[in-house]
């Protein structure tokens, strides 16, 4: 046989095949690590922060699922329930409030509630538990109030 000639058949592996299959384990590896989410270079907050994405363990309510139970939400903080589409806080002991979870800025979603400001972190913008409203830029207009509802220890949205 010349080295012009390349047996082949099902049992015989070509350079090329070799150099194809690296570089598909390459490419899956590089993508694998490009696939997290973007907080835009900015350090998770390491304030309270609740995603929850079922039920509390309170059951149906009156036809609306509960969310979390008020001891939950820390007095002076709050929780984000993104897959649900509220952020639940408590300014004042026992005084819940509901709000949109979408940053009024440019559309992301706020990440956290920390430091008595519920956080977007794509651009900075800082919203009050209290009413909404922007605490910081460049988010200009406030979050959209969420009606919730308290039944006993369970919150639902209304």
């Amino acid at each position: 046989m010349s080295e012009e000639q390349v047996p082949a058949g099902p049992d015989v592996r070509t350079r090329r095949a070799l150099l194809a299959g690296a570089g598909a384990v390459g490419a899956a590896a590089v993508l694998a690590a490009c696939g997290g989410e973007d907080d835009g270079g900015a350090a998770p907050s390491p304030g309270p922060q609740i995603t929850n994405t079922g039920d509390a363990g309170g059951g149906d309510r009156e036809g609306a699922q509960s969310l979390a139970r008020t001891t939950d939400i820390p007095v002076g903080g709050g929780a984000v329930y993104a897959a649900q589409g509220v952020v639940i806080t408590q300014p004042t002991a026992g005084e819940f409030k509901g709000f949109d979870p979408v940053c009024t800025h440019q559309g992301c979603p706020v990440s956290n509630v920390d430091g008595g400001t519920i956080n977007c972190t794509c651009h900075g913008s800082k919203f009050s538990i209290e009413d909404g409203s922007v605490k910081a830029g460049p988010a200009t207009t406030p979050l959209a109030a969420k009606d919730i509802r308290v039944d006993g220890d369970q919150i639902a949205l209304a």
